[in-house]
């Protein structure tokens, strides 16, 4: 019988960093793309800070 091993959360903080950094050269970006940046990067940031514990 073999142990299952449970594999660590996801670090929230670096999902954060990976989502913000969507921003990233938004200044040289179209303003009609800003919302689709923006509601990636909102999506990203759901997904990381779901990870934090008794949220």
């Amino acid at each position: 019988m073999q142990e299952e091993v449970n594999p660590q959360p996801p670090d929230p903080q670096a999902g954060i960093t990976a989502a913000m950094a969507g921003l990233d050269g938004l200044d040289g970006v179209p303003l009609a793309e800003h919302v689709e940046r923006f509601d990636t990067v909102h999506t990203e940031l759901t997904a990381a800070l779901s990870t934090i514990d008794k949220v």
